[in-house]
C-alpha cells in the first residue's frame, strides 16, 4: 500500500510539471487543468485533465505530454482521460500560475462572472472592463482584438507605458 501512495504522489508530481503547449510559463496544475492522477487496480496510471474550453486544440498536446513524460519516468500503462464536468473556469488558474502570467507581460484573468442558474442571460450591450497593464499597473489600457495568438486571449494596449499586452479571458 505504501508503495502505491508513493507512485500516485510520483506520478502525480510528474503530471504537474507538464507545461501547457499554448502557455509555456504554466504547468498543467498552474492552469488548473489536471483534474487527477491515480492508479488503477491492474497498474495504469489514470491522469484526468479538463479542456480550457471545448474543442481545445491544445488538449492533443497536453494529453501527449503527460503520457509521455510518465512513461519517461517508468510508468509502462497510461491512460490519459478528458473531464468536461464540471467545465473549466479561469478561476482555477493558481496563485502562482497568474504570477507567472503576470512576468511574462500576460495580464491574468479576473475572477469569472458568476451566473445564476437556469437561462443563460442576453446581453448585447459591450463589456466594459478594466484591464491592469503587467508590466505598469495601469488601468488606463484598452482592447485592441478580442482574439489574439489563441482564443482564450485578446490583445490589449496600455495608454500609459504605450506597450501591448496578452490578456487571459476570464471563463
Amino acid at each position: 500500500m505504501v508503495t502505491l501512495l508513493t507512485d500516485v504522489r510520483r506520478a502525480r508530481r510528474i503530471a504537474e510539471q507538464v507545461p501547457d503547449p499554448e502557455l509555456p510559463m504554466l504547468t498543467l496544475a498552474d492552469l488548473g487543468v489536471l483534474r487527477g492522477v491515480e492508479i488503477a487496480a491492474d497498474g495504469t496510471v489514470v491522469a484526468r485533465l479538463t479542456p480550457t474550453y471545448s474543442g481545445c486544440p491544445a488538449m492533443a498536446e497536453m494529453r501527449a505530454g503527460v503520457a509521455a513524460r510518465l512513461r519517461a519516468a517508468g510508468f509502462d500503462r497510461v491512460d490519459i482521460r478528458t473531464v468536461l464536468d464540471p467545465p473549466w473556469t479561469t478561476d482555477w488558474i493558481t496563485p502562482a500560475g497568474r504570477r507567472k502570467l503576470a512576468e511574462h507581460g500576460i495580464a491574468p484573468p479576473m475572477a469569472a462572472p458568476v451566473l445564476p442558474p437556469g437561462p443563460v442571460p442576453l446581453n448585447l450591450s459591450p463589456t466594459r472592463r478594466t484591464v491592469p497593464c503587467p508590466r505598469c499597473a495601469s488601468v488606463d489600457t484598452e482592447e485592441t482584438s478580442r482574439f489574439a495568438a489563441t482564443s482564450c486571449k485578446a490583445l490589449w494596449r496600455c495608454r500609459t507605458c504605450r506597450e501591448p499586452f496578452e490578456y487571459v479571458k476570464e471563463i
